[in-house]
């Protein structure tokens, strides 16, 4: 039976863990867990594994990473007196491992819940690690009914869940849900249709922060028993989300903007709404930037200006994730480069505050070019000079890194990597690639909502408006070697992040320009295999989203 007349008071940690660090994971547990009894919560909830971090990947095939987790679940168990907590963290039992959440009260693990439906798409390899749960669990606070569940249970049926129908008040869902554009949209439309479907207040706890290529976006979520959203935690921010309930806003259907009647010294989720696409696309970089930066014991990095708008926008991105001070950019000139293009890297620099090092490259390209003069006697120029224009670049990049232990970050974006429009041990050399899973007309749509966010040209205007080259030959431009990009990114769309083939795109698209771009993607699958990581923010990115064999015959 239900029970409603007692007001429980939730304490949601969208937290940003780090993967390996249990003993940091723990101590940020239980930091939470001492705010949320101070704060006379009666259950405080974490997101999905909190303890190892998500996805830990084959650190679970070492037994000690596994019991060492298991040892700071029992240390946290030790800390919550005085408050329940959920905990994400890895189970081991039966001989197997499981990836489960522990219910502790009164200093003990009163109960274990494991994870029913394990992903093994897209970025997600759960079947390689762990059995599947089971059998669900319920279980009462103040006499109100809640059901557990972990991340993709709440995305597909299973017979466990589905008794609990009509049965429970709430609905727990603790989550490792990684982002990709406009996510949130397609989770919140899906749990309003699980919360009227059970007829229970949705809870959910999502991870923030980034993972390697991976960033989780927080936007926690309370849901009504009949849909309406009626709080939302931020996007890609960690953050305490404490609120009562039942929430005195009437669930009548639609979300309601009102405020919720608690006792005021407890701080409620203010009024939020998610980014547009753009603004939402330029947290998510920043935040794996951030983070990638940060938790690979850097703190400094080092990239290559061109005057054009990729180096730009990570130039960006890099000075809001780190703080100018700890950005170096590097403007390396050939015969090629134009003085627009020196002026409007400098234009850059200042307007991020941050000194432009200027490193010549001519004379290095000349003793190259001397040195293989015999050896290319009687060929024509062609890709080879202009491929060691970049790899010189990449060189003096890299030996700054070397020296001064500044992580280098690469510049091109996803419809570069698509096309192979990049070069190996140049452009591409560098421990990050910020914008990989970027299609360039995003680029620019970024760049102009940074500038009208900005109030001014942050990112010079003639950056944005000349075409785009990579001032490798006299006169150079992009379109030469690719079609326009608003059709090469759409393209891309269609044939890579939907799976359609050759034969659904006929017609769509002129055909030579098809056949080009597919074969372009189909031939270029080692350079992108030895490219760094980067984010992803769209829903199939290159690398752990989409797996292609290297050598490959099959062409369509």
């Amino acid at each position: 039976m239900k029970n409603n007349s007692k007001k429980i008071r939730f304490f949601l940690a969208q937290i940003n863990t780090s993967v390996g660090d249990i003993s940091g994971n723990k101590d940020l547990i239980i930091s939470r867990i001492k705010k949320a009894a101070m704060l006379k919560a009666d259950i405080i909830i974490f997101p999905e594994m909190t303890i190892t971090g998500y996805p830990p990947e084959d650190l679970l095939h070492k037994k000690r990473f596994v019991a060492n987790n298991i040892k700071a679940l029992e240390e946290i168990a030790g800390a919550t007196a005085g408050v329940m907590a959920i905990v994400g963290y890895v189970n081991f039992k039966n001989g197997g491992l499981y990836n489960s959440a522990a219910v502790i009260s009164g200093g003990k693990i009163k109960a274990t819940y494991d994870k029913i439906n394990l992903p093994n798409y897209g970025v997600f390899d759960e079947k390689r690690y762990f059995n599947a749960g089971t059998k669900g669990l319920v279980f009462r606070v103040k006499g109100v009914s809640m059901g557990l569940t972990i991340c993709e249970d709440l995305w597909q049926p299973y017979k466990a869940l589905e008794k609990q129908k009509g049965k429970i008040d709430i609905l727990i869902n603790i989550s490792a849900s990684p982002y990709h554009l406009e996510k949130w949209r397609e989770r919140t439309v899906l749990f309003k249709r699980q919360a009227k479907k059970y007829a229970a207040t949705l809870v959910y706890c999502n991870l923030t922060g980034g993972q390697d290529e991976l960033v989780f976006d927080g936007h926690s979520l309370v849901i009504g028993p009949k849909g309406s959203v009626l709080l939302q935690g931020r996007q890609f921010k960690e953050q305490d989300i404490v609120f009562d309930y039942p929430l005195s806003l009437k669930d009548r259907g639609p979300d309601h903007k009102g405020k919720q009647d608690v006792k005021p010294e407890i701080a409620l989720t203010e009024k939020y709404e998610p980014f547009f696409a753009e603004e939402e696309v330029y947290q998510a970089l920043v935040t794996g930037t951030r983070d990638y930066v940060r938790k690979n014991n850097f703190k400094k990095v080092v990239l290559g200006l061109s005057g054009g708008i990729d180096s730009a926008l990570v130039a960006v991105i890099a000075a809001e994730a780190l703080g100018p001070e700890n950005v170096n950019l590097v403007f390396m000139p050939s015969k090629f480069s134009s003085r627009e293009s020196h002026d409007d890297a400098e234009k850059l620099c200042n307007n991020l505050k941050i000194k432009m090092k200027n490193i010549g490259i001519q004379e290095t390209v000349d003793i190259f070019f001397d040195k293989l003069r015999d050896e290319f006697k009687g060929t024509k120029p062609d890709t080879t000079e202009e491929n060691l224009q970049a790899r010189i670049r990449g060189n003096i990049n890299m030996a700054l890194s070397n020296k001064f232990n500044w992580l280098v970050l690469t510049t091109g974006n996803k419809s570069e990597m698509s096309t192979g429009y990049a070069t190996l041990y140049g452009d591409m050399a560098g421990g990050f690639a910020v914008i990989k899973d970027v299609p360039k007309t995003l680029v620019y749509r970024i760049s102009d909502m940074i500038n009208k966010k900005a109030g001014y040209g942050l990112i010079p205007e003639n950056i944005i408006k000349k075409a785009p080259t990579a001032e490798l030959k006299f006169n150079q431009k992009d379109s030469d070697s690719l079609p326009e990009y608003e059709v090469l990114d759409k393209i891309i769309e269609d044939y890579v992040e939907n799976d359609r083939t050759y034969g659904d795109l006929k017609g769509k698209y002129d055909d030579e320009t098809l056949r080009r771009v597919i074969r372009m993607i189909d031939i270029n699958e080692y350079k992108r295999r030895q490219a760094p990581p980067g984010i992803k923010i769209t829903p199939k990115a290159f690398g752990r989203d989409r797996r292609m064999p290297i050598t490959n015959k099959y062409r369509e």
